[in-house]
């Protein structure tokens, strides 16, 4: 895809200009909370960015943002980019221990903040106490120690003429942080290029994406998965998007698909599954008729969920794997031959393998570290030269996950690497322990990790949500261990069935292990 596209090549320009000078009066957001057309929003990114300019902003450096799904998140980003800085878009409903975090690392030159963060990023701005911030919605802002301008008013006496910078398709245009599943999280720095990559590759060349789709992601813009699907997507074909600035609840984004109709859906195996108990209950009717496709990612989709989906809505999950540094989904189901318990092949445009931990290729059927290469791939980890160099093997991008591909070329997913566990001397995968958990009746939710007893042997444990978030016992835990026993070998039923109220998980959805591995070992 590289190849194709010209030695100057601006993200903004190609994603927000050239459709806006084509459709301007085409909708580009459906909602949230109004309507707005590609015209208007080429326009407020034009303005945007002639006002980081006023700001101090130059080419290179690094723009906070902070905001929820909107049109502003949109006009930020490409705003930024679109002068030659760098975009970096991170969780709007963090703690203050997160923006220090992201303000120390990124160092921006300034930061675009909703107001309803301001409570949670104030404390945190003493780390770049000279930055503007520009501020989003209506709060009245009473601290002294910070300077700041309105969103509106800043905006507003901006031009909305704008010359893309000349960028190269190989220059910096934004950083995203890894989602913290497996601790501290870390900037991935982004191309011009990569957008369009991902688009041509899976948006048109799996989701056959069309300009009269609607799409709604309830994954969020600032996460990898949700930034594709809400925002690049739809604009690479001239289609629209639904936004939902609110914190993802099962009942709005019911609301929102009854609503706006959507022809495409993303989510998290988590809300599938809270949507699917939703129509359980009963307590709504709950329409996907609009849906043609829906698509999962961010953690695998077990194989209860993707079957109990098709019985209820008729309509098949593709399960993808893709990761922050690749951009998006580079393993993908195929409509029509999906595989449940499988995120099927390799998307076109992109290479997988399946090594050992000196680098050799495995045999079909072996587990192994996965390996991607692919013109979206990540230029570095911002300021982590060794972890790149650690990561990246010529053009290929060891993704941390445990794989194998079975006779018939399917993919299956077994674990991030950290997470896989040996007891006995054999491998287990969490994944298939959590998957055949999952299946017995009372199980709502289930992660497995490695623990230590006395001797120093593995073993492993199942923490556990019940349905009904009701308290479990001793003769439940044994049932649900005689469950597991029934279906996987010996070596990999749980010696310990834990209980808990609820997973620890990060804010898209992905399950915390490590966080469990702490409390495995008290």
């Amino acid at each position: 895809m590289h190849g194709e596209l010209p030695e100057y090549f601006n993200v903004a320009a190609h994603f927000l200009e050239t459709p806006a000078v084509l459709h301007p009066e085409r909708l580009a957001i459906v909602g949230e909370p109004r309507e707005v057309t590609y015209g208007e929003l080429s326009a407020l990114a034009n303005r945007a960015g002639n006002a980081l300019r006023s700001n101090g902003v130059s080419r290179g450096d690094r723009v906070l943002i902070v905001l929820p799904d909107s049109a502003e998140f949109v006009a930020a980003f490409f705003g930024a980019a679109k002068i030659g800085a760098v975009a970096v878009p991170v969780n709007p409903f963090a703690r203050s221990a997160d923006y220090f975090h992201y303000l120390e690392n990124s160092e921006p030159r300034t930061a675009i903040i909703h107001s309803n963060a301001l409570a949670e990023f104030l404390p945190a701005s003493g780390v770049r106490p000279q930055m503007p911030i520009v501020i989003v919605g209506e709060e009245k802002i009473n601290s002294t120690a910070v300077s700041f301008a309105k969103w509106n008013s800043w905006t507003a006496a901006a031009s909305e003429q704008l010359a893309a910078e000349n960028t190269s398709p190989q220059d910096p245009a934004f950083m995203l942080y890894t989602s913290g599943s497996g601790g501290t999280p870390k900037a991935a720095v982004h191309h011009h290029a990569d957008m369009a990559v991902a688009s041509v590759n899976f948006a048109q060349g799996i989701l056959e994406l069309r300009a009269e789709d609607v799409t709604f992601s309830a994954s969020k813009l600032f996460f990898a998965y949700g930034l594709g699907n809400g925002m690049y997507f739809p604009l690479s074909v001239g289609a629209r998007t639904t936004l939902n600035p609110e914190k993802t609840k099962v009942e709005r984004v019911i609301e929102i698909v009854a609503r706006d109709r959507p022809t495409l859906f993303f989510a998290v195996p988590t809300l599938y599954a809270a949507i699917l108990q939703e129509a359980n209950g009963g307590r709504s009717a709950i329409d996907f008729s609009s849906v043609r496709k829906c698509v999962s990612a961010g953690e695998t989709l077990p194989a209860e969920i993707f079957n109990a989906w098709k019985r209820q809505f008729g309509i098949e999950i593709l399960d993808g794997i893709g990761s922050t540094e690749m951009l998006h989904i580079f393993i993908s189901s195929v409509p029509g031959k999906c595989k449940p318990g499988s995120c099927g092949f390799p998307v076109p445009g992109y290479e997988v393998k399946i090594v050992d931990d000196q680098g050799e290729l495995l045999r079909d059927g072996e587990i192994g570290n996965l390996w991607v290469r692919g013109a979206s791939a990540f230029a570095e980890y911002w300021r982590i030269p060794e972890l790149t160099a650690r990561t990246k093997h010529g053009d290929w991008v060891a993704t941390g996950d445990k794989f194998f591909c079975d006779s018939h070329g399917y993919y299956h997913y077994c674990g991030r690497a950290d997470d896989m566990l040996k007891v006995a001397g054999m491998w287990v995968s969490p994944v298939e322990v959590e998957n055949t958990l999952l299946g017995h009746p009372r199980v709502a939710e289930a992660a497995v990790v490695g623990a230590t007893d006395e001797r120093g042997l593995a073993y492993s444990v199942a923490h556990v949500v019940l349905r009904g978030n009701v308290h479990g016992s001793e003769g439940l835990a044994a049932e649900i261990c005689a469950h597991v026993g029934a279906r996987l070998v010996s070596y990999k039923v749980p010696r310990e069935v834990r209980f808990c109220s609820e997973l620890p998980k990060t804010v898209t959805g992905k399950i915390q292990r490590f966080k469990l591995r702490g409390n495995a070992r008290e």
